[in-house]
């Protein structure tokens, strides 16, 4: 009799607080999972931290005059040799001359998966495809510049040109072990750029066929800590009639990785083209071209353009002019004293350009183009799929031919 009426008084006193249970359970699963929302939130791409921005500074104030075949360029290129090595690397060493004077190319290969190819009966045939990411660590020797009476000229350095983009692909080197790629990668820091891209002309020189025929896109790096804005343009070689989509495909699919990973509201940082839509003759063929997604800067991408490769050429600069003679990397103020322009002036130096622009966009700049390019190249090739998702059962969605009805009028039309 007492055991039933204490059970009795545990169901009544179960009944009255089961629903209040539940509501706190609720409330508790809801609090946990917008905890959970919150933390997915504050999670940033490309938070690498301040590991790009101290080795740009590094380079710059240690080997100022690190222009193209001095003592200093080679230290420069030793000191980033030496950092690719503490990262577990092998890099080769790529020694070339031009007219007596000697400069190196440093190399470092990243094997990847490789790739199996849609064939056009829908079979797969194993294939290697490669991406060179390119950056030159000499700086150009700065353009003349007479200062005012009692003007005191900034220390040269080439924080811009080219430590920030030496930066860069150093970053993306540091981060490349968190991926598993499909392409052979080879990131190339090129010497003796400011000599008519000496670095980059023998490197593309030294490729033999296959290796050349496997070439799928160029990246290059360069000056995009000054500029106003973070821009990427194809080459001028996309210029050619019918080429256009199969040249800026991988144009495209960079500025689909800023989209799709949100870089601009969650980082601050665009990427932007070139839509200036002015009319000028890009490419020398003496036909005007509408100055949209290219570029007329020229960098070490210009021999692998020349050679008909895809190029990807990233940068900071301002296009935000109806005329290419107005065009000029920053509107800032208090950097006009060399009209806009901070590569190969004297403006590029880092005490200056700390002081205007402050290390943040420094920071922000190489960490955010590192990811770039680190999600473009795991995007893969076109028409293609990654061996180990092919062992895996993966297949590209078959290709379905669409046959257009014709008129029959049309035929009788014809006959009459």
């Amino acid at each position: 009799m007492t055991i039933h009426k204490t059970t009795e008084k545990l169901s009544k006193i179960s009944g009255r607080f089961l629903p209040m249970l539940l509501v706190i359970i609720s409330l508790v699963s809801i609090s946990l999972s917008a905890c959970s929302d919150t933390a997915n939130e504050d999670i940033k791409p490309a938070a690498y931290g301040d590991y790009g921005s101290e080795f740009a500074l590094k380079l710059a104030t240690t080997y100022p005059n690190r222009h193209s075949f001095s003592y200093q360029e080679k230290q420069a290129g030793e000191m980033i040799r030496d950092e690719l090595i503490s990262m577990g690397y092998e890099v080769e060493t790529q020694n070339f001359s031009v007219e007596g004077l000697s400069s190196q190319n440093y190399i470092v290969r990243i094997e990847g998966e490789g790739f199996m190819r849609r064939e056009t009966d829908e079979k797969y045939l194993p294939i290697r495809k490669t991406v060179v990411i390119g950056a030159h660590y000499d700086t150009p020797q700065p353009a003349f510049f007479e200062p005012a009476e009692g003007e005191i000229l900034p220390h040269y350095n080439g924080l811009q040109n080219n430590a920030s983009g030496v930066a860069a692909l150093m970053t993306f080197a540091k981060q490349a072990v968190n991926y598993n790629y499909a392409y052979d990668v080879v990131l190339v820091f090129f010497g003796a750029s400011s000599s008519n891209y000496a670095g980059s002309d023998f490197f593309l020189g030294s490729m033999d066929q296959e290796a050349f025929l496997s070439l799928e896109v160029m990246y290059c790096i360069e000056s995009i800590y000054a500029g106003d804005k973070l821009y990427a343009s194809s080459g001028r070689n996309s210029l050619e009639p019918g080429k256009k989509y199969e040249k800026r495909r991988k144009l495209y699919e960079a500025y689909d990785v800023v989209y799709d990973n949100m870089l601009n509201s969650k980082n601050g940082v665009d990427l932007l083209y070139n839509m200036s839509g002015a009319y000028v003759d890009v490419n020398g063929d003496s036909q005007v071209d509408i100055y949209r997604e290219v570029t007329l800067t020229p960098s070490d991408h210009l021999p692998f353009d020349a050679k008909n490769v895809p190029v990807v050429f990233i940068e900071s600069y301002d296009y935000n002019f109806p005329v290419v003679e107005q065009m000029k990397e920053t509107k800032n103020l208090n950097l006009q004293r060399t009209g806009g322009f901070v590569r190969g002036t004297i403006q590029d130096s880092s005490t200056l350009l700390l002081e205007e622009i402050g290390k943040e966009q420094l920071e922000k700049r190489i960490n955010n183009v590192a990811f770039i390019l680190l999600e473009s190249v795991y995007k893969g090739s076109h028409n293609c799929v990654p061996t180990s998702s092919y062992d895996k059962g993966v297949r590209l969605d078959p290709i379905h031919t669409v046959e257009v009805a014709k008129d029959p009028r049309a035929k009788e039309t014809e006959s009459e």
